[in-house]
């Protein structure tokens, strides 16, 4: 099939929603599909307010209809609610044309978090833009039913997948010493922003280090904040890799991630898990066995210590990329659009 995915959330991006899509079309390629990202970058953008790292789309409304037609796709999934996956969406309904969609983030969470609107109003937005979809597509059953208690009806489960052939243990103890901080290390790997919650954790009373990986607005305010933490910022690849991999504990502390690959990218590396009991651990994390979930954060990163790293790296084998790339084709709703397209510029699309 001719795949087409509509994404807000794309390179230079870097995140959990970017990685899936990354790895995503690169194992439908493998498969003999052709599929395509059309992202921000290939539009004229602004910074999204009070998060300038996120560019949003600033004339989708009139490129995407032309851009979708060159495409000629035979199956197309809206990634996001933003400005592009808002112009696909129109664009579909338009035509009568099936799509799926996905839930990635708890973006009325993230929205109340970020500036006190209330979550359900949120809530009823999105559960309207993702009305028409044929399935909307979230990572864990408590996700789904999280949705179903919002008044989603169409839901179904694309769960995710980990890389252990280059998110492993590390070969010696001298690489898992390369930092040369005080022991034992206490990790977070993400997005540094209000709605990941990660004040909860560097408020922690544990002895040991407090290693931070990762970029974002509240960057500067948490390092000035907290400067016995060490903030190392962005980290890809195998340097990445490494800092898992230096680390005794990962810990998690957001309360709004749906799933959190960061999760398993730790696991597979041999690091325990220390984190709420909320949606996303609780689907992904085996409490007692690979990481204890806790209300009490340093009650979990305490006890989490004392967990398998072998046996964290053996859970980690059981989230295949295979299996989640099988679940989103079944996901996706075939058509033959060459006669529904329109010829009328997309500006002249009603809403």
């Amino acid at each position: 099939m001719r795949i087409l995915i509509v994404s807000d959330a794309w390179t230079p991006q870097i995140n959990g929603v970017v990685r899936t899509y990354q790895r995503t079309t690169r194992e439908l390629t493998e498969l003999g599909h052709v599929a395509e990202v059309i992202g921000p970058d290939r539009f004229n953008t602004i910074p999204c307010p009070t998060y300038p790292e996120i560019k949003l789309a600033i004339d989708a409304w009139y490129r995407l209809g032309g851009m979708i037609r060159d495409f000629d796709p035979d199956a197309i999934h809206i990634a996001t609610e933003g400005p592009l996956g808002s112009a696909a969406r129109r664009f579909c309904l338009k035509n009568d044309i099936p799509f799926s969609s996905s839930f990635h983030t708890r973006f009325p969470e993230y929205v109340e978090a970020r500036c006190g609107f209330p979550a359900r109003y949120t809530y009823a937005w999105m559960r309207r833009f993702h009305a028409p979809s044929q399935a909307v597509m979230v990572p864990t059953e408590s996700m789904r039913q999280a949705l179903i208690d919002h008044g989603f009806t169409n839901t179904r489960i694309w769960g995710r997948g980990v890389d252990t052939h280059i998110f492993k243990p590390e070969g010696d103890q001298t690489n898992r010493d390369f930092l040369g901080l005080p022991r034992p290390i206490y990790t977070y790997v993400g997005r540094v922003a209000v709605e990941k919650n990660i004040g909860q954790f560097l408020d922690l009373d544990l002895q040991g280090t407090k290693l931070v990986v990762g970029d974002g607005p509240q960057l500067s305010a948490l390092r000035a904040k907290h400067p016995d933490v060490v903030f190392v910022g962005s980290k890809e690849g195998e340097d990445l890799v490494r800092h898992y991999q230096a680390s005794d504990v990962f810990v998690f502390p957001s309360r709004t991630d749906t799933f959190g690959l960061v999760l398993i990218e730790a696991l597979a590396c041999g690091v325990p898990v220390a984190a709420l009991p909320v949606t996303g651990p609780i689907d992904v994390v085996a409490n007692g066995r690979v990481g204890y979930l806790d209300a009490d954060l340093t009650r979990a990163a305490q006890s989490a210590l004392a967990l398998s790293r072998e046996a964290c790296r053996d859970y980690a084998l059981g989230f295949s990329w295979e299996r989640a790339v099988g679940q989103f084709l079944e996901g996706l709703f075939p058509f033959h659009p060459v006669e529904k397209f329109p010829l009328e510029p997309m500006e002249k699309l009603s809403p």
